[in-house]
């Protein structure tokens, strides 16, 4: 950590003034008057947001004053003029819109997209600069004519439709990043494991909004030697942001930090190869330095019960109009070769409690007699999972089930029994629990599920069991109702158009 700081990521060589003023560096003269992408997108974000606030709080004190001149909204009570009609005065409604406008500013609520999303802040701004404004309208205007019926009305008027304005554009921008219309072109730098998972969540929630031009590990010493020429290569790609999926991976901190400062590039660390939770994470101050405080989710008391409950109901509706294609499928399954329509299982659930999973059955009666003979052959590493292939055992039904999903059917019989959830960790077999380390039984703190991120993510293609780990523990750390409805609406998409199931 405490390397020459005179080398970039302790393996380069020295930075010189030439160097320094490479074409790539912001401090360059030819760069001066230049922004980076993702600084210059932030900008023109910024702007159309304090120009749409501006039109809007405008907009409304106009309208409450001509309300205001023009209904006597006020006529049953005594009338009590607070300030002047001075909307229309030089300089009155410059003064209202800078007052607002920086006490919006203020408030954080022109920066990144979290930030502006507290509309409550909003709120509470916005009454705030409505007070400043009534202070000083009666310390610099007290014989102004202002009645308190325009005052009022611009600031319910400035409630409703500034926050109506942004959520609208907020709206817009959104839908725009989602269908892939203007996406964030990043770059991606982590080991292979941690930066596969980091493209598998960045596709989950931002759809179509980031755009990954290239990945680059610099564990490997070849790429820390060349480096410059990296960096160089993806600013003149128009590259926004840096992603770093394996923070130990970087060998120099604070070098590697500023060599992406220089080159106008901004960076952001994702907690994948940090093994630590994600969601809602809190920065306070301790004598300078900067500490986050995490409060995962654990799924436990009114969480559990409204996870529990949505459950229930959505379990519940979807048997009641599957009925017809479960007849088709036992039909099915009894035309194809003999044996049961259902097919138990004893798995490893909450707790480490052993349950009865339910399936329709899609392979041969004898399937559990072939097992031992086919172990040679398995496809996923580590040998905690079981799969392969082209597996003799599977019946011709059964491929079209399983590469569909359907076989798993019959598992909302366990959801309402209380055995599963809809969406969680997968229930792993008695013979792969056995074969877990002691690190990955964490997984069985939650109710498994029907379905999870795991296998909205890739299913059979990701052969690593640590990395489907991996994903198990990246639900349970940022857990949501929100997040469980957007992977059953992605498992709804697997089905339909299978890909990487067998």
């Amino acid at each position: 950590m405490f390397k020459d700081n005179k080398k970039i990521l302790g393996s380069q060589k020295p930075i010189t003034p030439d160097v320094q003023k490479s074409k790539f560096d912001q401090r360059a003269p030819q760069r001066i008057l230049s922004l980076s992408p993702g600084t210059r997108v932030g900008w023109l974000r910024t702007i159309l947001f304090v120009f749409l606030d501006a039109i809007v709080v405008s907009i409304c004190w106009k309208t409450a004053q001509w309300i205001s001149n023009n209904f006597n909204i006020f006529s049953a009570i005594p009338s009590f003029d607070l300030v002047g009609n001075s909307v229309d005065r030089p300089g009155f409604l410059l003064s209202i819109l800078l007052i607002t406008l920086n006490s919006i500013a203020a408030a954080g609520l022109y920066g990144e997209r979290e930030s502006r999303r507290q509309y409550f802040k909003l709120i509470k701004s916005l009454t705030f600069a409505q007070v400043i404004i009534l202070f000083l309208a009666f310390l610099y205007e007290p014989e102004a004519i202002f009645s308190r019926s325009t005052f009022l009305l611009a600031w319910l008027f400035n409630l409703i439709f500034v926050l109506a304005g942004r959520l609208i554009l907020e709206g817009n921008i959104t839908n725009i990043r989602r269908r892939g219309k203007l996406p964030k072109k990043i770059f991606l730098v982590g080991t292979a494991q941690d930066t596969l998972v980091a493209k598998i969540a960045l596709k989950l929630v931002g759809n179509k909004e980031y755009k990954i031009l290239g990945q680059i590990d610099l564990s490997i010493k070849e790429n820390l030697h060349r480096w410059q020429k990296i960096l160089e290569d993806i600013s003149q790609q128009k590259v926004g942001e840096i992603f770093v999926c394996s923070w130990e991976s970087i060998p120099n901190y604070m070098d590697f930090y500023w060599s992406l400062k220089t080159a106008g590039i901004h960076l952001r660390v994702l907690p994948v190869g940090l093994n630590i939770p994600s969601q809602v994470p809190k920065i306070d101050m301790i004598g300078g330095m900067p500490t986050i405080i995490f409060s995962p989710p654990m799924i436990i008391g009114s969480d559990y019960w409204l996870k529990r409950s949505f459950d229930l109901v959505l379990s519940t509706l979807v048997l009641i109009f599957a009925i017809p294609l479960f007849l088709l499928i036992a039909i099915l399954i009894k035309l194809d070769s003999p044996g049961p329509i259902f097919y138990q299982q004893t798995r490893v659930g909450l707790r480490c409690r052993h349950f009865k999973l339910w399936k329709f059955r899609t392979m041969v009666r004898n399937a559990e007699q072939l097992h031992k003979k086919l172990e040679e052959q398995n496809e996923i590493k580590g040998g905690v999972l079981f799969k392969m292939k082209d597996d003799p055992r599977i019946t011709k039904i059964g491929k079209f089930l399983r590469r569909s999903s359907l076989d798993e059917l019959p598992q909302l019989f366990n959801v309402l029994m209380g055995q599963m959830s809809l969406v969680g960790p997968r229930p792993l077999a008695l013979r792969d629990f056995e074969g877990l380390s002691e690190h990955h039984l964490i997984r069985h703190n939650v109710m498994p599920g029907i379905t999870g991120l795991w296998q909205v993510s890739g299913r059979s293609n990701i052969i690593d069991f640590e990395n489907a780990f991996r994903l198990d523990m990246m639900y349970i750390n940022n857990w949501s109702l929100a997040l469980d409805f957007m992977i059953l609406l992605k498992t709804i998409k697997v089905v339909l158009f299978p890909d990487g199931a067998y």
